[in-house]
């Protein structure tokens, strides 16, 4: 089994990174158990003091856990039009203050961060961002191609989930995914659970931008888990025995369940050649966010 490198994962064994040392511990172990050799632990919107308490206990998991490399924020500066599965109230502008405070708690820890790029003050986040080292990557956004253009020339590098959270592409309005294909800078993240994106539509953007494709799971609590009730950021998330997980209530996807071996799976079942597959969960990954 290859060893493949996850950079944005919320959890999975039943434990979400960030909650607790052992329940970050169990979440690595239940990636590991699937292949995955290194993760970047992905956390949702949260209030200040919650991020600090959360990047406290994965940095103490990280001191003798080698495997875990780093903390992906997945906002929370993004659209609220857009939030999926973030909670309303940790949505945030980023302004100048916020952007420091988010850089001194995460500091060089902070290997990705999630932006919608037409929020105000976006372009200049992306730039201090960019600049820390960080991958910046645009999603849960409103942005049409020429947002996603401008975020690109600022320093974003990657697309969070393609497809999901933002517009599609249609014939003349090409969307953050179409302005990412049009740049070879850039890559694209897909979740290739058969749910979060058509696996015809999986191999066309392999084909359509060889060796930019990033395989990720964005995988929730429920991953290498079971059914039932979770939360996911304080809301409530429902997994159901084929599992898909909404936003209670809702039809709002909220993660997967996904591990990255099946991930492959689904890609080479869609028609993606094994070896390209393999990079992008593995190889692909790992050569974005390298320092």
């Amino acid at each position: 089994m290859a060893d493949y490198v996850d950079i944005h994962c919320h959890g999975g064994g039943g434990h979400a990174f960030g909650d607790s040392i052992e329940g970050t511990r169990s979440a690595f172990a239940a990636h590991h158990a699937h292949g995955t050799a290194r993760v970047v632990t992905s956390l949702v919107s949260m209030p200040l003091a919650d991020l600090e308490r959360a990047v406290a206990v994965v940095r103490t998991v990280m001191a003798d856990e080698p495997g875990i490399v780093g903390i992906h924020l997945e906002g929370p500066f993004l659209a609220p039009e857009r939030r999926g599965a973030h909670h309303p109230a940790a949505l945030a502008v980023p302004n100048p203050g916020l952007v420091d405070d988010i850089l001194e708690i995460v500091g060089d820890d902070l290997r990705q961060i999630t932006i919608a790029p037409e929020l105000p003050g976006a372009m200049d986040a992306i730039r201090a961002f960019a600049q820390s080292g960080a991958v910046v990557a645009i999603g849960h956004t409103t942005a049409d191609s020429d947002a996603a253009a401008a975020a690109f020339e600022a320093g974003a590098t990657l697309v969070t989930h393609g497809f999901n959270a933002m517009a599609g592409i249609t014939a003349r309005a090409i969307g953050p995914v179409g302005a990412a294909l049009a740049d070879p800078r850039v890559h694209i993240e897909l979740i290739a659970d058969g749910v979060h994106v058509d696996p015809a539509l999986i191999r066309t953007v392999f084909a359509a931008a060889p060796g930019r494709v990033v395989l990720v799971t964005d995988a929730m609590a429920a991953a290498a888990s079971h059914a039932g009730n979770y939360l996911l950021g304080g809301l409530a998330v429902e997994v159901g025995e084929d599992g898909r997980a909404v936003v209670a209530g809702t039809n709002t996807l909220a993660g997967s369940t996904l591990t990255m071996d099946r991930a492959v799976e689904v890609c080479v079942a869609a028609g993606v050649p094994k070896d390209a597959a393999v990079a992008a969960a593995s190889t692909v990954p790992a050569r974005l966010i390298a320092r």
